[in-house]
């Protein structure tokens, strides 16, 4: 039998939560998507005010983390570096925006998280905070 480690959809909902409060404390909106490592959508959830199109970014930029294990920010700068653009992987879903970040567990991606609605610094950092306040990493 093969197993696999993978977010809780209550560690997801944590997540979740802790974006909204960091992004209630700047007065902005976004939406947050938290994918499995295999690139599944487990939770999502669109402010109020966000615009439609981030959501469509954030499950792309949850869903790239997970696949390729790194953020969306080094995807980016891969697709830059080496002229491949996202079309390259011939999967629509693949995107190089900031704001995709993995979430790792004793060396294995078990997951990952993507943010939008914001400048891509401000997503990933705000991604990289909700990962902590769960995982303590």
């Amino acid at each position: 039998m093969y197993q696999m480690n993978k977010i809780s959809y209550d560690e997801a909902f944590q997540m979740i939560e802790a974006v909204i409060l960091e992004s209630k404390k700047i007065n902005k909106h976004v939406a947050i998507a938290v994918c499995g490592p295999e690139g599944e959508l487990i939770s999502f959830l669109r402010m109020d005010k966000a615009s439609g199109a981030a959501s469509t970014i954030a499950q792309n930029k949850a869903y790239t983390a997970a696949r390729d294990k790194k953020t969306t920010r080094e995807m980016g700068a891969f697709m830059n570096d080496h002229n491949c653009p996202p079309a390259f992987w011939g999967d629509k879903g693949i995107t190089g925006f900031g704001g995709g970040v993995p979430v790792i567990h004793d060396s294995v991606v078990i997951g990952s998280i993507g943010v939008s609605g914001l400048a891509e610094d401000e997503d990933e950092r705000i991604a990289s905070a909700a990962i902590k306040s769960v995982y303590g990493k």
